[in-house]
């Protein structure tokens, strides 16, 4: 018997975004996860709109692994010369380390013209061109297809085993080793985080999905591994707010951790954080750091359960 297939069409996407700035923008704040999951990095929003001299970049997120500002740039239209050269002026006023253009249609001397920047001696910005696509099949409803068209020459390399492994070496090449078996459990066998590539740094932040809090994983300098949630909206005053709010309910909180937590309010500090601690080095034996890996997907999927369904509300009110 012949299989029936449908027949896979291209829609229009102005036909489910009428205009860019009000409709398009607002749904990727809404969806960057697939940004961040066709990148391999974890991404959080930090402003729409963000102000560089008298422009205005559509997304400013950052990429919580590395810390690092991305700037996101998008057209429900085929890219132009004048988007090219905002995206430059965008990373050079911000500093930012990662440029994302979105399009619809990218034209083939704007994708050689991302390729040569990803090229430049001693760049350190790297630039990705991904096109926007909606496909349907038959009368299906449309689905969003995000696709590759331009990235850094070594990016396919790094997304798979983390940038510069070969490169890095001693306790940097160590912690790269751990926080990649790390990501690589949680985003696989967990569905956690994005995170493709670890880093050689002694901690990783993971997104929460409600923006201003995050979950970590570092190796302290007191000789103990934390996994925690970090507060920082971006305001000392709304961090606190938040901490203390969390803080109201943590006889609850703990019961359904499993465990003690520490409540640590950074009254000297702008963000605050609530952790848990145990004894652990990055230099103990192959063994010990098999264990502190248990340990710590152990943790994070906690801080996830017990936190996770606390936070939008908290995000929210945050954001009025």
């Amino acid at each position: 018997m012949t299989a029936q297939l449908g027949k896979l069409q291209r829609v229009d996407p102005r036909t489910i975004w009428k205009h860019e700035a009000h409709d398009f923008t607002p749904w990727l704040v809404e969806n960057i996860e697939m940004l961040g999951e066709l990148l391999g990095m974890e991404l959080e929003v930090v402003e729409r709109e963000a102000d560089v001299g008298d422009f205005s970049v559509d997304i400013l997120a950052r990429d919580l692994g590395r810390d690092r500002l991305v700037v996101i740039e998008n057209q429900l239209e085929s890219t132009d010369h004048s988007h090219l050269g905002q995206l430059i002026t965008y990373a050079a006023g911000l500093e930012a380390s990662t440029v994302i253009w979105v399009s619809r249609e990218f034209r083939e001397e704007h994708r050689q013209a991302l390729d040569w920047l990803n090229r430049g001696d001693g760049a350190t910005t790297e630039y990705f061109g991904i096109v926007l696509e909606l496909l349907q099949i038959d009368s299906s409803s449309p689905a969003v297809n995000l696709r590759l068209v331009a990235s850094p020459n070594d990016w396919s390399r790094q997304s798979k085993r983390g940038p510069g492994i070969d490169e890095v070496s001693g306790k940097r090449s160590s912690y790269q080793e751990f926080f990649q078996l790390l990501i690589d459990e949680l985003r696989e066998k967990h569905h956690f985080t994005n995170a493709k590539a670890g880093q050689p740094q002694n901690w990783y932040s993971f997104s929460s999905g409600s923006r201003g809090f995050t979950y970590g994983m570092s190796f302290a300098q007191t000789g103990e591994l934390r996994s925690e949630l970090y507060v920082d909206l971006g305001d000392g005053v709304k961090n606190k707010a938040a901490f203390d709010a969390l803080f109201s309910t943590k006889d609850a909180i703990e019961k359904e951790f499993g465990e003690p937590l520490r409540w640590e309010r950074l009254d000297a500090k702008r963000a605050c954080r609530i952790a848990c601690y145990t004894t652990g080095s990055i230099e103990d034996s192959a063994e010990q750091q098999e264990q502190h890996r248990k340990w710590a997907v152990d943790r994070l999927l906690r801080f996830k359960k017990v936190f996770g369904p606390r936070l939008p509300a908290l995000a929210k009110t945050a954001l009025e």
